[in-house]
């Protein structure tokens, strides 16, 4: 379907917070995001009632394979096609999805095929839909509020989880699986229409250029310039005329081009190394990590509990300062501190002494990961062509979203053998290798979010 285009010097300029196009986008994230925390619950409650234990840990891992092995092509996908049509087009496909999946288990009752199929589905459209999400921003306001919109999306996310986990226990709970999944299915179908409302703003001639006449030269090699002179016989002079000549190209060339662009950027690259360290340092002792904690010193469900709380309220105070403040001078110091201030945090947790003196240093941890996911976002976002933003985020996410988790049963099987204070220990020592680049890249080191 065709955008609604943004006239230059209009909404780009509102800031963020104020631009109701970009408040209708974060109503449809956070809408997007509760019906994804509904359906996890209600696959999770299905898959347990429908199978063994074994079968439904199958169940629930299906997602991951696809989201992994696709989520590169995503990224191209959404740069070529435009991340505004390519989010429309997941959560619709994702919507019609859950909700036929509703109406099966509905009419025959639990089984663990449609909860696989479904499962796959989700993992699929994901790989397209968390790059064209990371591009989209930089289509609906200006490089100046990127970074606020980058802590407006985290707030956003927050809520989403606070909101869409016990709903979807409520749901199952009083309606069984159908009815959850159903709920998911709604919430989702309303970002559709907020997303179709959305105005974009066309890239400029320059991010054209870089996104297509440009992966024609650098990957095959193809002069896309061409310069003839021509003889002006009334005057006697020459005049040279340069005209630009875009390359057909190719998905696997367009993707060999942004993984070049990302590899060659001075900030990009050494960026998405520092995230990669701190993301495969922060996953484990957050997930299964906490969980063995929690069991080694008898802290019960509740109490493992009140640690994600504390964790979340951290990462929401970091969100809600960067929304606040719009920007963070010294951006790229700031994501180095924090990142390494973080990381002795989460060596600390598995030494704390009870529940409580946990809750506040895993505050302390939702804070500092918080701050630096957000600020190491937000200079992804604004120094990323947006002609390149889909295929940016795609790798970004692969390594969160794909590697990451692959560590957790390592983890698990390392804290089984050596428990849980050496575990954590390596995993911060990991964490803080990522800051470590960060402040010693000097490109990075003085990166700044722009005003």
């Amino acid at each position: 379907m065709p955008a609604k285009l943004i006239a230059p010097g209009t909404a780009t300029d509102r800031a963020a917070h104020r631009d109701p196009n970009v408040l209708r986008w974060l109503g449809a994230y956070a809408a997007s995001m509760a019906g994804d925390g509904v359906y996890y619950v209600a696959l999770s409650w299905a898959a347990v009632q429908a199978g063994s234990p074994a079968q439904a840990g199958l169940v629930m891992s299906v997602s991951a394979l696809p989201r992994a092995v696709l989520m590169l092509g995503g990224g191209v996908v959404a740069d070529r096609f435009g991340p505004r049509r390519v989010v429309i087009g997941s959560d619709a496909v994702r919507c019609v999805a859950v909700l036929a999946v509703a109406a099966l288990l509905f009419l025959t009752g639990l089984g663990l095929w449609p909860l696989a199929a479904l499962a796959l589905v989700f993992g699929t459209v994901d790989a397209v839909f968390v790059p064209a999400v990371g591009a989209l921003p930089a289509r609906i306001t200006g490089r100046g509020q990127l970074a606020r919109v980058q802590g407006m999306r985290g707030l956003a996310y927050r809520f989403a989880v606070i909101f869409g986990a016990p709903l979807g226990g409520l749901a199952v709970a009083f309606g069984g699986a159908a009815t959850a999944f159903g709920l998911a299915g709604l919430l989702i179908a309303i970002s559709v229409p907020l997303l179709i409302s959305l105005r974009v703003r066309e890239l400029p001639p320059d991010d054209r250029a870089a996104g297509a006449t440009a992966v024609g030269t650098m990957a095959a090699g193809t002069p896309t310039t061409e310069t003839r002179t021509t003889e002006t016989r009334t005057t006697e002079t020459r005049t040279t005329e340069t005209r630009t000549t875009e390359t057909p190209t190719t998905a696997w060339r367009d993707l060999v081009t942004g993984l070049r662009y990302i590899r060659r950027h001075r900030v990009l690259a050494p960026l998405m190394l520092a995230t990669a360290l701190g993301d495969l340092g922060f996953v484990a002792p957050l997930n299964v990590g906490l969980t063995l904690l929690a069991d080694e010193r008898g802290w019960a469900a509740s109490g493992m509990g009140w640690v994600l709380a504390g964790f979340g309220v951290g990462a929401g105070i970091a969100s809600m300062t960067l929304t606040v403040r719009g920007r963070l001078p010294y951006a790229g110091r700031v994501a180095g501190y924090s990142i390494i201030a973080g990381s002795v945090a989460i060596g600390a947790l598995a030494y704390v002494p009870g529940v409580l003196a946990a809750v506040g240093v895993a505050l302390l941890i939702g804070l500092l990961a918080g701050l630096s996911g957000a600020v190491c976002g937000a200079l992804l976002q604004t120094h990323s062509d947006p002609a390149y933003l889909g295929r940016v985020t795609a790798v970004s996410s692969l390594v969160s979203l794909g590697f990451a988790p692959l560590s957790m049963p390592l983890s698990a099987a390392a804290i089984g053998a050596w428990g849980t204070g050496p575990v954590f220990v390596v995993s911060a020592v990991v964490c803080g290798l990522g800051g470590g680049i960060a402040l010693g890249v000097r490109e990075l080191r003085r990166a700044e979010l722009p005003h």
